[in-house]
Parts: structure tokens; sequence; C-alpha cells
């Protein structure tokens, strides 16, 4: 026997309930990326027990059974969280008391329980994560949860699961203008829209410290870090080898970490010595949540970036130049920028400030100090040790880069406690952390001020939309040199190695999963590509016109719609002036609907109302031969005129059709107009 033939064999409630417990399934399945092990694993055994239950047709546990599970769950939440409070350790406990709620489902108001806990371990996932991939799946979790709350609620029998889809659907399409309209016009305050206090937990992105492997990790995350729409004449974006996307600089080393320098005065160098110079690239970026408060700016932004919306974020530029929020960017952001590729910061004389980028821990790679005394006392370098020869020092220290062997890679392994000696004697092979940070190591040995600046370089263009798409695994680090006469200067080491990473559309692969392996067996990989890009491009549209809809772009649509200062009082007058309106439509269609839409009904509801306000009250569902004898009954034969008037009604409506109804239903209407009435009136 078939397996469809088998499921069509089994009783309703037992069909109702496997295809109630796989909505769940399919509810709580994208959490299991989110959840401990033993809750997934739980959750997922408590759903097959309650299947084979209902496959068998068997009893439920009993109360002490579910107590007891009931008691695993809460103490497995709070071994693992050390709490039941948050939104981890609540997720946590949602999705196992969901599926244990399975457990219980013996009536209605049973089922009512578990629509109701799946409705919210659907909206749960929003918690982690809004993006287009998460809003589709949880709309077909939404449409298969009101399908089986729909079947729940029809009548005995054996109704097919495609009507109660097609009346889901429906309703759901009616629900749609209104759910626009609190989407559009809710008021969105800050406080009932966050979640406080979870921090992202291993969400890969730049850090504010740099330790020499971590940013390799990186470049295996394929997710985007950033997007950026170009509005430079002529649409044309700078040259690749000038995308610099500038995030934390980090001046603090202690042999093994790089920190960035604790707030204070600037020093050489700033915000007032930034000298910009040519035309100013323009651009509208959308920097993805990072749990952090620096904004990603090209080098180098002279003034804050203007926020769309006027989200209320205040931007101000660190003596680094490095450009910092006043709050974590926990959302999608969208901010529009004006950056000089020609730029200076810094230039002036000598001062002691600079000692401080200068410096390096005692007792770590003695091989790089001794390798950096050997150039300065080169002469071929420096011939007149009494002048300044940081730029000839600089330039043959990325000349070594070039042709000492040096290589660039993903897997550059351990580097001990030396890191820059690892990497200039031993290894000779890093990413893009190492080379810079072994880089600044060898220039602060040669007594002149470096320091490292990490964020973003390169991106790829989206042939669909025409946006740069820069993913974390464009994380980069640099250098920047401090020169006399120029002030600090980027210099980058990582493409004296290898000038593709920086210069060409060319970035280390990431090794893929037999998945992506088998679709690339399949489908070509320009049409992967294109793909990727069509749907990229469609979750950019959903960050900036979904996900990027705040409370000031609200303010601005009342504003669109005429209010002069509109605030979210006006919000609420709209939105609840929208809803009376949505009622009162509503009561007006259920009316009409009371209404008979056929002609001839018409005329017959019309000679009831009548014949009620005369004394004879018949009800809404008299036929027109029930209405005929009533009224001979009630008035003998002074309403045989109407008694026939109602006969021909009848004939019209139920009997034959003839030659030309149009034209016999206008000779009824006269008919009634000259009609004798019988009785008072």
């Amino acid at each position: 026997m078939r397996l469809r033939d088998t499921l069509a064999a089994l009783p309703r409630d037992t069909r109702d309930t496997l295809f109630l417990l796989g909505v769940i399934a399919g509810v709580i399945a994208p959490h299991a990326s989110h959840l401990p092990l033993w809750a997934t694993a739980l959750a997922a055994g408590l759903l097959l027990w309650r299947g084979a239950l209902a496959w068998t047709q068997r009893r439920l546990p009993g109360r002490w059974t579910l107590l007891l599970l009931l008691a695993l769950a809460v103490g497995g939440t709070l071994l693992t969280h050390r709490t039941v409070l948050g939104r981890d350790a609540g997720v946590t406990l949602i999705v196992v008391l969901l599926a244990l709620k399975t457990l219980e489902l013996r009536a209605r108001r049973d089922a009512l329980v578990v629509f109701f806990l799946g409705f919210f371990a659907l909206l749960s996932h929003f918690f982690f994560s809004q993006s287009l991939g998460t809003a589709v799946a949880m709309l077909v979790a939404l449409l298969g949860l009101l399908t089986a709350l729909v079947n729940a609620h029809m009548p005995v029998g054996r109704p097919p699961l495609s009507v109660a889809l097609r009346t889901a659907a429906r309703l759901a399409l009616l629900g749609a203008p209104i759910m626009a309209a609190l989407f559009l016009l809710f008021p969105r305050m800050a406080p009932l829209w966050g979640m406080p206090g979870d921090p992202i937990a291993g969400r890969s992105g730049l850090s504010g410290a740099m330790r020499v492997g971590q940013i390799a990790e990186l470049a295996m995350d394929e997710s985007v870090a950033l997007r950026v729409r170009f509005d430079t004449p002529g649409g044309t974006p700078p040259q690749q080898s000038a995308l610099y996307f500038r995030g934390p600089v980090l001046s603090q080393f202690d042999g093994r970490e790089w920190r960035p320098a604790p707030d204070g005065p600037a020093p050489q160098g700033g915000p007032s010595t930034l000298q910009v110079h040519g035309e100013p690239v323009r651009y509208t970026l959308t920097l993805e949540a990072h749990q952090r408060r620096w904004l990603l700016l090209l080098d180098a932004a002279r003034d804050p970036p203007t926020f769309a919306g006027g989200e209320g974020v205040q931007a101000t530029m660190a003596p680094d130049l490095q450009w910092r929020s006043d709050r974590p960017v926990r959302e999608v952001l969208r901010y529009q920028a004006l950056s000089y590729p020609d730029f200076r910061h810094g230039a002036g004389p000598w001062t002691e400030r600079l000692r401080d980028f200068t410096e390096l821990p005692t007792g770590f790679n003695p091989r790089t100090l001794e390798l950096a005394q050997q150039l300065r006392n080169d002469p071929r370098i420096a011939p007149n040790p009494a002048q300044d020869n940081a730029a000839a020092l600089v330039a043959a220290v990325l000349e070594r880069l070039r042709t000492g062997g040096y290589r660039y890679t993903l897997e550059p392994g351990l580097s001990g406690v030396h890191t820059a000696d690892a990497f200039w004697f031993d290894s000779r092979q890093g990413f893009c952390e190492h080379i810079a940070s072994a880089f600044v190591v060898l220039i602060r040995a040669l007594d002149i001020p470096a320091r490292i600046v990490t964020g973003y370089q390169g991106g790829e263009r989206n042939p669909i939309d025409g946006q740069w798409t820069v993913r974390q695994s464009d994380a980069h680090a640099w250098a920047e040199v401090w020169l006399a006469g120029q002030g600090w200067v980027r210099v980058d080491p990582t493409s004296a190695v290898a000038p593709a990473r920086t210069g060409a559309l060319q970035r280390l692969q990431a090794p893929r999963s037999a998945l992506a392996e088998a679709m690339g067996n399949v489908m070509s990989p320009g049409l992967v590509h294109t793909l990727r890009a069509a749907w990229e491009a469609a979750n950019n549209r959903w960050n900036q016109w979904v996900l990027n809809y705040t409370q000031a772009r609200q303010l601005n649509l009342l504003q669109a719609l005429g209010f002069e200062a509109p605030r979210w009082e006006d919000l609420v007058t709209l939105l609840a002036g929208l809803m009376a309106l949505a009622i009162a439509g509503n009561l007006g269609w259920t009316l009409w609907q009371r209404q008979p839409r056929a002609p001839e009904l018409r005329l017959l509801q019309q000679v009831r109302r009548r014949l009620a306000r005369q004394g004879l009250p018949l009800g809404e569902q008299s036929a027109p031969r029930g209405t005929a004898l009533a009224v001979l009954d009630a008035y003998g034969e002074s309403a045989r005129p109407l008694h026939d008037w109602l006969l021909q009604l009848e004939r019209l409506r139920y009997g034959p059709a003839g030659p030309d109804p149009a034209a016999a239903l206008a000779a009824l209407r006269r008919q009634l107009r000259q009609l004798p009435w019988p009785g008072p009136g």
C-alpha cells in the first residue's frame, strides 16, 4: 500500500495531529542553530514520540511523566543559561514547552494553546535575524499554522486539507492591508521594539582588538558586512584599490594582541589636522548590525554622515579618524557620507606624543629587533644616520616583502610567542593581520611611529542593482606610518605580498560545503552568481524598505501626507481613523451581504417589509408561495391580486427561463406599484 493510501486511511484525528506536528517541526527547526543541543534533541524526541502515539492511536502519557519532563526542561535551561529570563533562555524554554504541550493534545482547548505557543515561537525567530530569508520562511510557517487552525475549526467528517489551506490563504490576504497599515503607522518606540540585554555570541565581524589568527577566521564568512551605492558623477566608483573602509585603529601591543589606545587628547594627527583635496566621493552605505559603536566609512570622511530618515544617531570622529556612533549598531543602519580619497592628516613637526606609536613590549620578537638594527645600519638604505631616513626604511621593508618569498594564505598556522619573528624568518606566510602586525612591529623597531588600521577593503559590484557588496571575507588590516612633513600615511603591506588582494576582484576563497559542491556540479557558475546577486539585491531592498523603516521615516511619511509638524500622536490618530474606516467598511459589507442580491428576492423583501408594517411579520426565509398563502389566510379574497403576483414572482425566480427575463421582471415591478394592497394601509 502506498504512503498516500495509508495516510488516507487514517482517522481524521490522527491525520490532523500529524499535520499539526509537521507544522510545529517546521516552525522550530530554524531555531536549531540558536538552541543548545539538548534542547533541539529533546524537542525532536517529543514530537516524534507524539507522532508515534497518534499513528498507533495509543494513550497519551500521564501527568507525572509530563511533570518530570517539565522539570528536565526547566533544569536544563537553568544549567545552560543560568537563568530562565532573557532572549536565549526564553526561546529555549518556549521551544521545549511547545513540543511538550503536544503531549497534552486531548481537546480543542489544548490545541488552541499549542497554536498560540506556535505563533509565539514563530515570532521569536526575529529576535535572532530579520533577514528576507527568515521572513519568507516564517511566512510559510505562518500559513501552515493558519491552515492547522482553520482545519481544527472545520466541521466533523474528513474535509481535505486543501480546503483549509485555501481558507487560510484567503484570510491572510484579507489581513494583509491591516498588517501593512500597522507596519506603516504603528508608533515605533525603541524600548518597545528593541531587545535588551543579550549580545550575539559567535557573530563574525571586526573586533575591538586583534589577536594574530583572529581576522583569518573572517575570510571563511561570506555574509554581508555592508553595502554601498556610489553617487559619483557618471556613477563611476573609485578604483578597487582605493576602497578602504576604516574601522578600529589599534596602537597598543602587548606581544600577542593589538588594542586601541584609550580615549584622550589627540596625538599628532586627528580631526583638526585632517586636510582633504580634490573631489569627494559621495555614497550611501547600509551597515549591517554588528553590536558595536564604530561606523564604517571610506578613508577619509571630514564631515559626519547623514543618517537616512534622521534616526537620531550621533556620530563623532575619534582622534585616529575613526567614526563612532553614540550607541551600538544593533540594527541595519543607512547613512550618506562624503569621503576624500586624497587626504593628509597629522602633518607637522615631531612631538613626544608620537613616541607612544614606537613602543614595543620587552622580551618579544628578538630577531625582528635585530633585523631592524641591520636595516638602520645598512648604508644603501640610510647613508646618513643623522638624517631622517624613515621613508627609505619603509620602502626597504616593503621591498623585502615583495622579493623575500613571502606568501599570502588563508592558513598561516600557529606563530608561537614571537609572532613577528615567525612571519619574517620561519613561515614567511600569513593573512593580512599577520602581515600588518609583523610590518608594524618592524617599523616600530626602526623607531618610526606606526599603527594598525582594521576595517574592510574592496568589495564586489552587484550587477542587478549596481550596489557594491562588502563581505566579512573582505575584512582587512593595514598600517599607517607617520612620516615627517606628510603625517600619517597609509601603507598596505599585504599589497606588497599579494597585489591582487587589493588591486582586483580576487580574494582567498573559503572551502565550499558539500551542498555548494553539489550545486556547482548541477548549475553553471554564471547562473549561481546571477542567482546570488539577485537574492542579495532583494535582501538589500528588504533592508532599505522594511528593516530601515524607523520612527523618523514614519514621521516623514506623515509630512508627505500633509502634516506640518508630525508627532507620534498623529500616527496614533491616523491609525485609529484607518481602523475605524476598516470597521465601518466591514460592517457595511456584512449588512450588504445580508441583503438579497437577486432582483426577484429584493422585490419579495419589499413585500415582506410592507406586510410587517401592517402587522403581518413574516420571517426572512419566507418563500414567495409561503408568503402568498400567509396573506391569503390573513386578508381573505382581498389579497388575491397580491397572492397571484407572488406566484408569478415564484415562477420567474424558480421556473424555466423565459425568452426575456428582464422584461418579465420589469413588468412585475410595474404590477407591484399598481397592485391594490389588501388590509389596512
